[in-house]
């Protein structure tokens, strides 16, 4: 049996204090968190998700990984794209910043797959040169229940994530920053008002899209994990 890719899975990194009913005496302690549906969709595609703990350099990893998955979370520091903060409701976490933008500068080196989901997505903009808009808050429903369509997306022809999906699809929105000005390398396969919904490598396996697909309601894994799985496999 050959083996299964290893999807490298970015997270938060968080205080025990921050989880409700961890026992007071554990607060000070630190975690690493993402939500478990990134993983289960990697797992379900045929991968094999590796936590990557920010205490080790993303170099440390990537020779050993066939693609990685950036999961969503916290703002990206506007500083990283020479902006002036706008909002201090959603404080940015300058080690993920870092981290990420170190992983993504290896796996573009080696060509690797990369999946960027909601902050992912962004980091991906940020990485190649972009902007984002900081503050968008009808985007963020964060009030719906993830697996409800708020609005439909149209998609680019021939782009990959019109082989996954087709022409358009309804999607949820759980973010409050989009993309502003695009990076250089990349382009928009997918938007809903004029507002950046997918973007992909003009030359690289990079795909990556606004919405949560790993909370949507689906009875199957959604096909992003899919793709992300079967191109990691085509290398090993």
């Amino acid at each position: 049996m050959s083996r299964r890719p290893l999807i490298g899975l970015t997270g938060r990194r968080k205080t025990a204090g921050e989880i409700a009913g961890t026992p007071e005496s554990l607060h000070h302690l630190e975690g690493d968190w993402y939500y478990a549906d990134y993983a289960r969709g990697v797992l379900q595609a045929g991968g094999l998700p590796v936590n990557l703990p920010l205490d080790a350099a993303p170099e440390m990893f990537i020779d050993h990984l066939d693609g990685i998955l950036l999961s969503g979370g916290a703002d990206i520091g506007p500083d990283r794209y020479d902006a002036a903060p706008e909002t201090e409701d959603f404080p940015p976490e300058p080690a993920r910043d870092q981290f990420e933008l170190d992983l993504l500068t290896g796996a573009l080196d080696r060509e690797l797959p990369v999946l960027g989901i909601c902050r992912g997505l962004q980091m991906i903009n940020v990485h190649a040169g972009g902007t984002l808009h900081q503050h968008v808050p009808e985007h963020a429903k964060f009030h719906e229940n993830p697996t409800l369509h708020t609005h439909e997306i149209t998609i680019e022809p021939g782009s990959v994530v019109a082989e996954l999906y087709g022409e358009s699809r309804g999607v949820n929105s759980l973010h409050h920053q989009t993309v502003d000005r695009l990076g250089d390398g990349l382009k928009v396969t997918a938007s809903h008002d004029g507002s950046v919904e997918a973007i992909e490598h003009e030359q690289l396996p990079i795909v990556a899209v606004q919405w949560h697909p790993e909370m949507l309601d689906t009875r199957d894994t959604d096909p992003i994990f899919g793709w992300l799985v079967n191109q990691a496999a085509a290398r090993t």
